[in-house]
């Protein structure tokens, strides 16, 4: 098969119910890049929060914070982020609220407030620790990515409110909020045109809400069993379950193993 650029989502794609990955996916990976293909990470998480699964499988270039963080051989070839004009008013406005943030920046999570309840509960689900705390963190340090505390009822009003960003939940408690253009999408678009390949080679494999543009604008979109519907709506193949060997079994109906 002609060589293929591969992006694999982390959460409920690479990683299992669990958070594990399975040793069937870590095989097909394995097997994919000895048959010549390039593979590469797409991610909602920071570049800190995948240190263990790049290890696990040697692979140096992904796409991190829904395409604000760009790396290809560990050397950043792209970064976006909120401004701070638009970072200062969005958190004025959520503290009316009442409302909590998350900062997220290249090394570390710092939290707006300490000891909230829906901070601790989302970021649990991903193993991690409350954040250590700096309300400020944002004035003097650059953010690729925010976390916003409201439940989906609450989504509206920020929306509505920041038409110049874009929302997208992650969690019952939390949205990921990006630059309005920012997106896998275009953070793979330049990782694919700095390798030299069109999005027709790119071949993407994901789950979430976070997934659906990446899903759309690769060549070939898969979606996990386990995916959010309007995920497997756009893409163009719906495999098995990521607890079922799901990803391993896509990449041989995929002929890339």
């Amino acid at each position: 098969m002609q060589q293929k650029l591969l992006f694999f989502d982390v959460d409920g794609t690479l990683y299992n119910s669990d958070k594990q990955l399975p040793a069937s996916a870590k095989q097909a990976i394995t097997q994919a890049k000895q048959n010549g293909h390039i593979v590469a990470i797409a991610t909602g998480r920071g570049p800190f929060m995948i240190d263990h699964i790049r290890q696990e499988l040697d692979v140096q270039t992904f796409v991190s914070y829904n395409g604000q963080y760009v790396v290809h051989q560990n050397e950043v070839i792209f970064t976006d982020g909120l401004t701070k004009e638009e970072l200062s008013a969005i958190i004025a406005f959520a503290k009316k609220r009442h409302e909590p943030v998350v900062f997220m920046t290249a090394t570390e999570m710092i939290a707006s407030v300490p000891e909230h309840a829906h901070i601790g509960q989302s970021l649990a689900t991903l193993k991690y620790d409350y954040p250590r705390v700096d309300a400020t963190y944002f004035e003097h340090s650059p953010v690729y990515q925010l976390l916003l505390y409201v439940t989906a009822a609450e989504e509206a009003v920020y929306k509505e409110a920041f038409p110049h960003v874009q929302l997208v939940r992650w969690h019952p408690y939390s949205c990921d909020v990006l630059p309005k253009e920012g997106s896998k999408a275009r953070g793979i678009q330049k990782l694919a045109t700095a390798l030299g390949f069109s999005m027709e080679d790119v071949i993407a494999f994901g789950d979430g809400l976070n997934d659906v543009q990446m899903l759309q604008a690769a060549g070939v979109g898969v979606c996990m069993g386990n995916g959010h519907p309007e995920a497997k709506r756009v893409a163009d193949i719906v495999v098995g379950h990521v607890d079922e060997d799901g990803l391993a079994k896509a990449m041989q109906q995929l002929q890339l193993i």
